[in-house]
């Protein structure tokens, strides 16, 4: 049975990385704004890196702990959470748009970059220069977004609709305030998350990259699931699609790449993941990619169909 110990540790560390996530969501939305950094930039930058330093904090503790299975089991449950429970459980409460400009490009992307990192997986663990590769991979990234930038409008309504969403600082103390706390909030959730985990999978016999999964990935995905879901029930989740994929991209390339080029072992690749969880991974990218090509929508009933997908997986693994 898990502890109370280990319970709390858990509990501590999702709501610190919630409440940092936020924070430096919020506050960084509002210097992007003030910089004139377009609204696509945002979603696919500013925005996807913000919900993912969650997962950032977490995978590079988890590795220099000792537990590099953690790390990539982190941002693999991550992605496959952000497509079947951020995107379906949202696309319930509200159908969720995908037409955006753009967004066809983008989604191609997301299925490019899973398909390169799958095939790192399959040559072996993430050594270093792997790392490399995905950095490498995530610049070429930004400068599509920042090239993509050229042609995109500036603040109008978007800069409304994350004000309405979100509810943004206005003032520079309280921006430099929203960034400083959530940048001393998230490496704080990250240990307390890591060390409930490995307690969690002792305690239960299980391997730590089945916690890192199921437990620790829903817990890092938190901050993608409370921003989707504002945006649905205030209907306004437009930008919602453009966030998650963005953040699957991040995560793979930033967060894994920033991991297998600081860790002091290489990232092994679990057992099963082959087989399995980088599949479903795949799929779940190649899904969302055809949802924005052919229906440019996320209805009611995808969004059933993917968070029932994510509900037995969750359970098949546990």
């Amino acid at each position: 049975m898990p502890t109370p110990l280990a319970v709390l540790y858990l509990f501590g560390g999702v709501v610190w990385l919630l409440m940092g996530g936020d924070l430096l969501i919020r506050g960084s939305i509002s210097l992007s704004q003030r910089a004139g950094v377009p609204p696509l930039v945002v979603g696919l930058t500013v925005v996807a890196f913000g919900t993912s330093a969650p997962e950032l904090v977490v995978s590079l503790r988890a590795a220099l702990a000792g537990y590099p299975d953690l790390s990539i089991a982190n941002v693999v449950g991550s992605n496959i959470a952000n497509v079947l429970l951020v995107v379906g459980l949202p696309a319930i409460v509200y159908p969720m748009t995908c037409n955006q400009p753009g967004a066809r490009r983008d989604a191609g992307i997301m299925v490019a970059m899973s398909v390169l990192f799958v095939g790192l997986c399959i040559i072996g663990a993430l050594e270093r220069w792997a790392g490399l590769v995905l950095l490498a991979a995530f610049g070429l990234f930004l400068l599509y977004a920042f090239r993509a930038s050229m042609v995109e409008q500036s603040w109008g309504d978007e800069s409304e609709e994350w004000e309405r969403g979100l509810g943004l600082p206005r003032t520079s103390a309280m921006i430099t305030m929203f960034l400083v706390l959530g940048t001393l909030a998230l490496p704080v959730g990250a240990d307390l998350l890591v060390r409930g985990a490995v307690s969690l999978a002792v305690a239960l016999g299980v391997s730590s990259s089945v916690v890192g999964l199921t437990i620790v990935a829903l817990g890092t995905s938190l901050p993608e699931l409370a921003t989707t879901l504002i945006a649905a029930f205030k209907r306004e989740a437009a930008l919602a699609v453009g966030n998650v994929i963005g953040s699957n991209v991040v995560n793979l390339l930033a967060i894994m790449g920033i991991t297998a080029a600081v860790s002091p072992v290489p990232i092994p690749i679990p057992a099963g993941f082959l087989t399995v969880n980088l599949p479903l991974m795949l799929a779940a990218a190649a899904t969302l990619a055809w949802a924005v090509h052919r229906r440019g929508v996320v209805g009611r009933r995808m969004g059933v169909l993917l968070l029932a997908s994510y509900v037995v997986y969750v359970v098949v693994l546990l």
